[in-house]
C-alpha cells in the first residue's frame, strides 16, 4: 500500500541535513561577503568573490536538499557500518607527530619519515617504491620552496633545509 514513488520525508535522512547544513553555511558566506562590500566587476571589493562562491554554495545545497526530499536519502546510521577507523586515527597520530616535529627537526627531516610512514601505513608501497618517493618528493618540495620561491621553511637544530 506504500507506493515506492512516494518518498517520505525523514528526520534521520543525512542527506537531507547535509544540505541544511550546507545552506546555512553558504548563507553566512553571502551575508559575510555583503558586509565586505561587493564593488564592480571592474572593480570587485574584498566581499566579491566570497558572495558569489556563497551562491554558488547555497544553489549546491539547494539541490541536494530536492534531491534528498525527492528520492530518499541514506540514514545517519547507514553511513557508518563498516567504517574503518584505523586509518583516519593512524593519519591523525602522524599530522600530530610532524607538526610537533617541524620546528624542532625542520622542513626535510620531519617530512621524509612522515611521507614515509604514510606510504606503508596507509597504502602500503613497495620499500623500493617507498624511500624514494619518500625522500624525492620532500626534496623537490623544499627546492621549489626555498630556491625558487624563496619561502622560509623550518631549518630545525641540525640547520638541514
Amino acid at each position: 500500500m506504500s507506493d515506492p514513488t512516494n518518498v517520505k520525508l525523514r528526520v534521520n535522512n543525512s542527506e537531507l541535513w547535509g544540505g541544511l547544513i550546507g545552506l546555512v553555511l553558504g548563507v553566512f558566506v553571502v551575508w559575510s561577503g555583503l558586509k565586505l562590500k561587493l564593488g564592480t566587476i571592474n572593480d570587485p571589493g574584498s566581499g566579491y568573490v566570497m558572495f558569489y562562491t556563497g551562491i554558488l554554495m547555497c544553489l549546491f545545497a539547494v539541490t541536494i536538499i530536492i534531491a534528498a526530499v525527492t528520492e530518499g536519502g541514506a540514514t545517519f546510521g547507514s553511513r557508518w557500518t563498516g567504517a574503518r577507523w584505523t586509518k583516519p586515527l593512524v593519519v591523525i597520530a602522524c599530522l600530530i607527530a610532524f607538526a610537533l616535529a617541524l620546528d624542532r627537526l625542520g622542513f626535510l627531516l620531519s617530512t621524509i619519515p612522515l611521507m614515509l610512514l604514510l606510504l606503508r601505513l596507509i597504502d602500503p608501497v613497495r620499500w623500493s617504491l617507498a624511500i624514494p618517493i619518500a625522500l624525492l618528493a620532500p626534496l623537490g618540495v623544499w627546492w621549489v620552496l626555498k630556491r625558487l620561491l624563496l619561502i622560509q621553511l623550518p631549518a630545525g637544530i641540525f640547520e638541514i633545509g
